[in-house]
């Protein structure tokens, strides 16, 4: 791949798959011999930089940014640290539109490493179970803390949400802020993307539109 496909790719938010890329032996190596590593290595990038790391403010950078990489931004990687969706039996009968909004996204771009900040809104038709709403916004949580796309964020949610709650009826809306279009290339500082993502009982646009007039509507 030469140096312009690169480029495209990244400008362009290209993915490959619904689920995140990872190597088959990406979980040998433990948290620790991971951090090492990248402590390491991100000390290399910071000398190639041409700065000094035996002065008192950078020299504890590479192991900062390496813990901080495997135990904080990145940690929704690993599959251990992906939380139990605890649902319920629907015993009080609700059936209407349920919906979950302004939860945080603190996210990476998955081609430059650069922060994705926003909100998602989540919504769901109750059936037979319901989920702790807190749940919800963990779950969010896990999958925006991988390097991503958006795209793919919004789908990744969408079905485990679906296959945790046995229904279709299940829509995720994701309003956010990419600093790799606002730090970089075009640095367009007010630009946010919007991705959404749903199945059965939003398929229908009246449906959908209720949901989406309701986020849009928002009195908190």
């Amino acid at each position: 791949m030469n140096k312009e496909q690169i480029e495209v790719i990244g400008n362009n938010h290209l993915s490959s798959s619904v689920e995140t890329p990872m190597r088959s032996d990406a979980f040998d190596k433990s948290d620790d011999e991971k951090i090492k590593n990248i402590q390491e290595y991100f000390g290399l990038i910071m000398e190639e930089l041409g700065l000094d790391l035996s002065d008192d403010s950078l020299s504890g950078t590479p192991y900062r940014v390496a813990k901080m990489y495997v135990k904080e931004l990145f940690y929704g990687l690993n599959p251990k640290n992906k939380p139990k969706l605890s649902t319920f039996e629907n015993k009080y009968g609700y059936q209407k539109m349920l919906i979950e909004q302004n939860i945080t996204i603190d996210s990476a771009c998955e081609h430059h490493f650069l922060p994705i900040i926003g909100h998602a809104h989540i919504a769901y038709l109750p059936k037979e179970k319901v989920v702790g709403l807190s749940k919800i916004n963990r779950l969010v949580d896990y999958y925006a803390h991988r390097p991503q796309v958006q795209e793919r964020l919004s789908i990744q949610i969408l079905k485990e949400l679906q296959n945790a709650l046995e229904t279709e009826d299940v829509i995720v809306m994701i309003c956010s802020k990419h600093l790799c279009v606002s730090s970089r290339g075009i640095k367009d500082k007010n630009s946010f993307t919007t991705t959404i993502a749903y199945g059965g009982y939003f398929e229908d646009d009246l449906k959908r539109n209720e949901f989406l007039n309701t986020v849009n509507n928002q009195t908190l």
